[in-house]
């Protein structure tokens, strides 16, 4: 399957000539030793990366964990100044962490981590205070404490509570939608005050299902984008939740792309190892906004016009500067700056885009 999957992959290249000169590889720069951590001070696998008004970078790792080997609290934010000065630390010892999994910035510089371990999304103000929390962690004095049940099909999930939540965004009028990603496979919905409003979706890869809500962004026209990384798309709907449009990256793969861990993927493996399965997405500020996503194999940054096409993509599998091992989230400031966070290489990176 493996020669088969890539000798189709090589036609396609072959064959596709045009599509491939039509989806320019963009040269980019890499900031060498941007971030500067303090003595005793570590990175893990870097799950999520959010800039500010003020472009301090704010960097969520399973970092400073501790526990046993399976079943570790692997929750830290950390907060940089603009130049990857070392600023502070955010909500040390929270409640909250188990296992990080996506950190966003509202336009009011209110800092929201999404943590996939104790299903609970979390807001901090600019001072680094909770001023709202989503989602309720299990009680630890439970008789039955136990780690979370995948059961096939999936239980029905429960208005105001989350199943491993992976994400969250916000539209015009602040309300909050939150991707409760891997076992719920829904958007649920707040108002501004945090009332529960509703959700939609279900576990599919039907239109308007999903397997696997990655990632969740929004843009100016509050078209509401969710990378359903299991399906192999982005699926963009309004705030009601009408499913508007379906995107898929189709962009050439050369045979000899290096897998960043495991063995080589094949057509037969899961669907977030597919070329182009979304895990990160990023919305420029504007005026004219584009999308950024991120896939685990081959390990490129696709930038996006909001309609789908793809203008061009950087990067690929690797542990040297300028490659990435599985990004998990993106910060895009502006169309030409981007940092990413990498789960397999323990680091975060500052990107120069130069189209």
């Amino acid at each position: 399957m493996k020669s088969i999957w890539l000798t189709a992959f090589s036609a396609v290249l072959l064959s596709g000539a045009a599509v491939a000169q039509s989806v320019p590889e963009i040269a980019f720069d890499s900031t060498p030793d941007f971030f500067k951590l303090p003595d005793g001070v570590y990175f893990g696998e870097v799950a999520g990366i959010a800039v500010n008004s003020k472009k301090h970078v704010f960097v969520l790792s399973r970092g400073n964990s501790s526990g046993p080997a399976y079943g570790a609290a692997a929750t830290q934010l950390l907060e940089f100044d603009a130049t990857g000065k070392y600023v502070r630390e955010i909500g040390r010892n929270l409640y909250a962490w188990s296992f990080a999994h996506a950190v966003r910035v509202d336009r009011y510089d209110n800092i929201w981590v999404a943590d996939k371990g104790s299903d609970m999304v979390v807001r901090f103000d600019p001072q680094g205070r909770v001023t709202r929390v989503f989602g309720r962690k299990p009680e630890a004095s439970d008789e039955g404490a136990h780690p979370l049940e995948h059961p096939k099909p999936p239980l029905p999930p429960i208005d105001g509570f989350f199943r491993q939540v992976t994400d969250m965004t916000w539209d015009s009028l602040d309300n909050l939608y939150i991707s409760d990603g891997y076992i719920n496979s829904r958007v649920a919905k707040y108002d501004k005050d945090g009332n529960w409003i509703g959700s939609w979706g279900e576990p599919g890869s039907g239109p308007g299902q999903f397997n696997t809500l990655h990632a969740i962004a929004t843009d100016l026209q509050n078209r509401i984008y969710v990378a359903d990384r299991g399906n192999v798309r982005i699926q963009v709907f309004d705030t009601s939740g009408k499913l508007l449009n379906t995107i898929k990256i189709d962009v050439p793969v050369p045979p000899n792309s290096p897998a960043a861990i495991g063995n080589h993927p094949t057509e037969a493996s899961p669907g977030n190892m597919h070329p182009g399965a979304p895990w990160a997405l990023c919305i420029t500020p504007g005026p004219t906004q584009y999308l950024y996503v991120s896939d685990g194999y081959p390990g490129r940054i696709y930038k996006l016009t909001l309609d789908g096409k793809v203008l061009g993509w950087l990067g690929g599998t690797g542990k040297t500067l300028k490659k990435f091992g599985w990004i998990h989230e993106i910060a895009c400031p502006a169309e030409n700056e981007l940092y990413v966070a990498e789960v397999l290489n323990w680091r975060a990176q500052k990107l120069t885009l130069h189209p």
